[in-house]
């Protein structure tokens, strides 16, 4: 008869017989990682690859919460405030993002997507958009929709894992990562 291997405070035995499954699951996350690094899962034609993933990250935040500071930005995407600080200077100097004060204290600086950090970040979503139509190209509709919820969950329980967060609940259903 075997022991079970002993279990660190904070985790989860592993259920048996999963070895294998969890063998090939980390294995694709792995090969993920490198196919999306290497192509940076940027879009098709003369936008593929034309926007890094920081800086879509950024831009793509400040476009679905509006205007807010480097701490709340930085906290909302789980980075430190100066790693936002050193990213959004770029963005900054090219004019896609603009630091405007604070609509209630004046003296507070706000970041904010500028109308050419709006009309980059479209283009670059609707490449994306297609990228993202041709590689699943033949997936049927649930197919795609079951894969960014199953990704969409990997990636909370990523984020919450980074935060020291529990586990969460099997049923709970996440929103989109941004």
């Amino acid at each position: 008869m075997t022991t079970p291997a002993p279990v660190s405070p904070g985790t989860t035995p592993e259920p048996p017989g999963d070895h294998g499954l969890l063998d090939a699951l980390q294995h694709q996350v792995a090969v993920f990682a490198r196919r999306a690094e290497q192509t940076r899962l940027g879009g098709t034609g003369q936008l593929r690859n034309s926007m890094d993933r920081a800086a879509y990250l950024l831009l793509n935040r400040l476009d679905q919460e509006g205007p807010m500071g480097v701490k709340a930005l930085a906290a909302g995407m789980g980075i430190d405030s100066s790693t936002v600080t050193r990213q959004v200077a770029p963005l900054v100097d090219t004019g896609l993002v603009k630091r405007t004060s604070h609509p209630e204290d004046g003296r507070a600086v706000v970041l904010q997507l500028s109308p050419r950090g709006q009309a980059r970040l479209e283009e670059v979503r609707s490449s994306r958009r297609e990228l993202m139509a041709q590689v699943t190209d033949g997936w049927t509709e649930a197919e795609r929709e079951s894969f960014c919820t199953l990704l969409t969950r990997f990636n909370s329980a990523l984020s919450a894992r980074q935060a020291g967060l529990p586990p969460a609940d099997r049923e709970t259903e996440a929103a989109p990562a941004s």
